[in-house]
């Protein structure tokens, strides 16, 4: 087990590094020079000089990817462009509660309604049940995370005018689970769960009635064992291999939407601040942001990774 750990994480260790160099590489042949707009109207060209020196512009590119790494494996995330100066790490260390927080109550609502369901369906194949559960997790897995936040922004804005007061936008304290808290975050959660809910359902629905179809499980029947020890103990142990193993796209897919979900909802995450450095062109915080994200997926895939060792031993020999 330490061997195949050893080898992942030594995979995902290029994974991160792929990831510095693409962003980096990106903000070094932007188009736009970031300390021009950084000066404005008050541009001169002694001043532009001097920040170039700075700021490590007038080096070569490798030598400033080099230092770029240097940096990071000091945990230092670089200077800002906008406020000027400032370290990266005191712009987006209060976002980063927030989004873990979002990220994580939102895949705890995804598994805990998504499988459930994409259960009950299999086991109700071809009936009502299976219809209404599958059309509604269909309708939620086409309609865009944007256009899914949108709606229940106008649903909260409807109960507003209807006499019920409910927050539209914020997030409250991280953490903390006082009403008022519970208000602001439990409409983004539950958006940014329903995506990754529907992909889930449907999948373990799919799984699940393939493994039921398997000739052990008939024969575990035959052998007169109660319906819920085959279902629970047999095929849904073999059913959830899968599950597990798109653990690490779920988490890409949450990722992407959670980028819509606190843009609209107002929520100041990690994700909003990339949205809006990309807008002011703020590349540090751009790569860093982007940097956070890439080791949070990379730490889902490898956790998905160790659940599915545990699930599936015969992977030990691999």
């Amino acid at each position: 087990m330490m061997q195949f750990l050893i080898k992942r994480l030594i995979g995902l260790l290029f994974i991160v590094l792929g990831v510095t160099f693409i962003t980096f590489m990106l903000g070094y042949f932007a188009p736009s020079d970031p300390i021009k707009e950084m000066m404005g109207e008050h541009f001169d060209y002694q001043t532009w000089q001097q920040l170039r020196h700075v700021y490590g512009f007038d080096l070569p590119w490798y030598q400033q990817y080099f230092n770029f790494l240097t940096r990071l494996a000091r945990f230092d995330l670089g200077t800002s462009f906008h406020p000027q100066q400032r370290a990266v790490w005191d712009i987006i260390k209060d976002g980063v509660p927030i989004s873990v927080e979002l990220a994580f109550w939102g895949t705890i609502v995804t598994l805990l309604l998504g499988v459930p369901v994409g259960i009950w369906s299999a086991l109700k194949a071809n009936t009502w049940v299976d219809t209404l559960n599958m059309s509604a997790a269909l309708t939620l897995y086409a309609l865009p995370v944007f256009i899914l936040a949108v709606f229940v922004q106008i649903l909260i804005l409807w109960l507003n005018n209807a006499g019920i007061s409910w927050p539209v936008i914020g997030w409250g304290t991280p953490w903390q689970y006082s009403w008022s808290d519970i208000q602001y975050k439990l409409a983004p959660i539950l958006t940014y769960g329903a995506a990754g809910y529907a992909y889930y359902a449907r999948l373990t629905r799919t799984t699940l009635l393939e493994v039921l179809r398997q000739d052990y499980i008939r024969t575990a029947r035959a052998k007169g064992l109660r319906e819920r020890v085959v279902i629970y103990r047999h095929a849904l142990r073999n059913a959830i291999i899968p599950l597990i193993t798109v653990i690490g796209l779920l988490l890409g897919l949450l990722v992407t939407g959670s980028f819509f979900i606190e843009t609209i909802f107002g929520i100041p995450g990690v994700a909003r601040i990339t949205v809006n450095s990309v807008f002011e062109r703020n590349y540090p915080v751009i790569q860093a942001t982007t940097i956070l994200i890439a080791i949070g997926v990379v730490l889902g895939n490898l956790i998905a990774d160790v659940l599915y060792l545990l699930v599936d031993p015969r992977i030990k020999t691999e």
